[in-house]
């Protein structure tokens, strides 16, 4: 009887291990999960509660382009490597609002056609704003990502479009999210 009865009490225990070990690992699972949905909630929560998240800043401008030069690299005329580079005056309602500049490289040459990558940073008051975008020459309107900024821009992202490039009528339109 005594082995017996010790037998059961083993066989007891190690029952009561198991099911000790199965709600110790739901009772980690749970708080687990508990404290991932907290961080996910306080994490959305603090988002949506800083001030200009989500927000959508659009920004028109005219462009005056006052300098630009080009930069034969490699063989005399367009070719892999060729750079333009260019600075202007940003105008809104008819007076400055900031100053900008960029370049573009050559980085596809087919003929007359020529693939540039395009660097672009325009500073207003604000702050200022990064742009880039491939822009094939010819084309009349550029759409470039708005890639960051500064100041009120701070880790801007965005949409920028540019038409009438290189004319007395070249303007732009940033739609800006922060």
């Amino acid at each position: 009887m005594v082995a017996s009865s010790s037998g059961s009490t083993g066989a007891q225990r190690r029952e009561w291990r198991r099911n000790n070990r199965r709600v110790t690992l739901v009772k980690t699972f749970a708080v687990s999960l508990v404290t991932a949905l907290v961080g996910v909630c306080a994490v959305g929560s603090a988002d949506a509660d800083a001030p200009g998240k989500g927000r959508v800043d659009v920004l028109e401008l005219e462009v005056q382009n006052d300098q630009y030069t080009n930069t034969d690299l490699g063989p005399t005329g367009p070719s892999l490597g060729d750079m333009y580079v260019y600075s202007g005056t940003a105008i809104k309602d008819g007076r400055a609002a900031g100053r900008g500049g960029g370049s573009c490289q050559v980085i596809h040459a087919d003929g007359e056609e020529l693939t540039t990558q395009c660097l672009i940073t325009i500073e207003l008051e604000r702050g200022s704003l990064t742009m880039q975008s491939l822009w094939v020459s010819g084309t009349n309107a550029l759409d470039m990502a708005i890639t960051g900024g500064t100041g009120d821009f701070s880790n801007a992202r965005g949409t920028a479009r540019y038409w009438d490039i290189a004319t007395s009528k070249e303007r732009v339109r940033a739609e800006i999210l922060r």
